[in-house]
């Protein structure tokens, strides 16, 4: 809570006497850090550019006298039809760029235009932890309720490696967690950060009680092009659960282009019309030219061989990073989508007179060893528990996520690093 200033200017609740956030814990320890440069492998933006068709796209756009003023607010007409062209496929039908694609300044706007739409104070959203960050302070605006379900990961994560997918939900968890006050259920798939790809058969156990409760789906897909085990897209699966799902993209995540700020919602005109109306209150309209470049981006694609290659690279990378791990005996979840990595640190021994600052000592174990990894050894990692409230964060205390959507070089110099644990490595 700020102090010293008149009541008139006190902070809001909202933001007031929030703790010191995991990003700029990372980044100060980073900058404290001996070991410079710091090889980032925290925050999941790309160490490259998007590929030359997408740039020269967005630098024709900037010549287009239209391109550089107001787009409508759902959107530039030829992205929501791109958009529309490109998951028709998916859906088995032709979806209507008119009512049924919005476009949003990033897709966590869009996330927040979904809740501003339908949350009323005290109406409760469900969310699985661990989840992304901004999810929480997005519900919580409008006045939503979060209700959390953890899903558990597999018994043996501290000594072998096994995929993501055995993260898992607990449904009678689930089932018990909904009230009359259920409002909306948020789905994250491929999963930020254990990297789990949804099955089927578990997607349809949540659309099911989500039917039989007439909760709404915001299913968040924003590595929607980056999935190595087959992947499902929830709306697909009955008309009665598409008729209950919103669903996220991301131009950042699909075109390696994060800072563009380009996303889109999808779904049944009756909930995207309501999300498009909240959108022109928060920010009117997205960035005119970049939609233009995704547009393009889109239109070829497929042409340019793009989505093969870039799951082909992410793969690649994923394996040629893991290998350190596998190396140093350090058991990890093996990534089913996404471009992060969740491992296992249970054996690594943390020195214990390490002087760590009072904000890191007081935190969960997983924020030690991020401080000791960029102190010591010189790679930045994100400690997991920031995603989980309090009384789940025991689930992930032993585990980093690292992201690998960097250059190869990157990845070499942070193998590198990371064998430095070696010492500090316990059987």
């Amino acid at each position: 809570m700020a102090t010293g200033l008149p009541a008139k200017l006190k902070p809001a609740a909202r933001v007031a006497g929030q703790r010191q956030d995991v990003w700029s814990i990372v980044n100060e320890a980073a900058a404290a850090s001996p070991k410079q440069p710091i090889v980032n492998m925290g925050q999941g933006f790309f160490g490259y550019n998007p590929p030359p068709f997408i740039i020269n796209a967005a630098k024709s756009a900037l010549d287009k006298v239209d391109c550089n003023q107001y787009s409508p607010t759902k959107g530039r007409p030829r992205l929501r039809k791109a958009i529309a062209d490109a998951y028709s496929p998916f859906w088995g039908r032709t979806l209507n760029p008119e009512t049924e694609v919005t476009i949003t300044t990033g897709a966590n706007e869009g996330m927040l235009s979904a809740f501003m739409a339908f949350i009323e104070p005290g109406d409760e959203v469900i969310v699985f932890e661990p989840f992304f960050d901004q999810y929480i302070s997005n519900i919580e605006m409008p006045g939503g309720k979060i209700t959390y379900v953890p899903m558990h990961p597999p018994k043996d994560g501290a000594t072998t490696t096994s995929s993501a997918g055995n993260w898992t939900i607990d449904f009678d968890e689930l089932e018990r967690a909904i009230t009359p006050k259920t409002k909306m259920l948020v789905l994250n798939t491929p999963h930020n950060p254990v990297g789990k790809v949804y099955s089927k058969e578990e997607l349809e156990k949540i659309g099911a009680l989500c039917v039989k409760h007439e909760i709404i789906i915001l299913s968040d897909e924003v590595y929607d092009r980056l999935y190595y085990v087959p992947f499902t897209r929830i709306a697909t699966l009955s008309p009665e659960i598409e008729r209950l799902t919103i669903t996220v993209g991301s131009a950042g995540k699909n075109f390696y282009a994060t800072g563009w700020r380009v996303g889109w919602l999808m779904g049944p005109e009756h909930l995207i019309k309501h999300v498009s109306a909240a959108h022109t209150r928060i920010c009117y309209s997205s960035v005119s030219p970049l939609q233009e470049a995704c547009a393009v981006g889109f239109e070829q694609a497929e042409a340019e061989g793009f989505w093969d290659e870039t799951v082909k690279d992410m793969q690649g990378k994923m394996k040629r990073f893991n290998e350190v791990f596998d190396e140093l005996g350090l058991p990890y979840s093996d990534p089913e989508g996404g471009y992060f990595v969740m491992v296992n640190m249970a054996k690594v021994k943390l020195p214990k007179d390490y002087p760590f600052p009072p904000h890191v000592a007081s935190r969960p174990r997983d924020f030690k060893l991020s401080w000791f990894l960029i102190q010591e050894v010189g790679v930045a990692a994100i400690p997991p528990t920031e995603f989980y409230t309090d009384p789940n964060a025991h689930i992930a205390e032993d585990y980093m996520r690292f992201a690998v959507c960097k250059e190869d070089e990157v990845l070499e110099t942070a193998k590198e690093r990371l064998r430095g644990l070696k010492k500090y490595i316990e059987e």
